[in-house]
């Protein structure tokens, strides 16, 4: 009886560690067509929503969900370039340039629902601050950031817009099928550049394990519990 619960739980164990993070960095028209197929191939409905028409203060309600600065203050809302709506500013600043230290400066998102794809566009970025690099940041529930955009020169960060002319306008996504989650933070770390985020924001719930493993990244944790769990299958038999 022991052998077989342990070779249950090692196969639970096995096909729980098949969760994928998946992310988007394109221009705006290719990272949203890139956001609604991934959703719709791991089963879930993309939600949009275009900031328009948007007043500040300290914690913004969208309906479905609440935007507010991660340090606490104002939000400033205005507009930029051709993106879709209203973007907000962020200055990213913070105690360091690593993956948390300009954190404070970000975004927060808080959902009345569980997601765990989430995607908007962002403007003036990479522009300037490459130290060596500009990256982009989205974490789930306060979870490890998970790098979304980088560039180490100028160029890297200039996509076509709907009008193909290259701008400083981006999409970024990130999705999490290992579980749900209801709060969002953006950031980046680019100290001494002016970012703006927002103006069409996406967002769904897919189905946990639903996305394809990263392709180039082996699993040998899950492979190495499979293999436990089916080696304590085959010595229950034998007992």
């Amino acid at each position: 009886m022991k052998i077989k619960l342990f070779a249950a739980a090692l196969l639970l164990a096995a096909s729980s560690a098949q969760a994928t993070i998946a992310t988007v960095f394109e221009g705006i028209p290719t990272g949203s067509a890139k956001f609604n197929t991934t959703v719709i191939n791991a089963g879930g409905t993309v939600k949009t929503d275009i900031w328009t028409d948007l007043m500040g203060g300290t914690v913004v309600d969208r309906g479905d969900y609440s935007i507010s600065r991660t340090d606490g203050g104002s939000v400033w809302f205005g507009s930029y370039g051709t993106m879709s709506g209203d973007v907000m500013s962020i200055d990213p600043y913070g105690s360091s340039r690593d993956a948390l230290g300009s954190k404070v400066s970000g975004i927060t998102f808080s959902f009345d629902n569980p997601i765990n794809s989430f995607g908007f566009e962002v403007g003036d970025w990479a522009t300037c601050c490459h130290s060596p690099t500009t990256d982009l940041y989205i974490s789930f529930d306060n979870g490890a950031p998970i790098l979304v955009a980088s560039a180490s020169q100028y160029g890297e960060g200039l996509f076509k817009n709907r009008f193909g002319n290259l701008v400083h306008e981006i999409f970024v996504a990130a999705f999490d099928d290992s579980g749900t989650f209801s709060k969002v933070q953006f950031w980046g770390n680019g100290f001494g550049e002016v970012l703006v985020a927002g103006g069409m924001v996406k967002y769904a719930l897919i189905d946990e394990g639903s996305l394809p493993p990263t392709p180039g990244v082996p699993a040998p944790a899950s492979a190495v519990l499979l293999g436990l769990g089916l080696l304590a299958l085959r010595l229950r038999k034998r007992a």
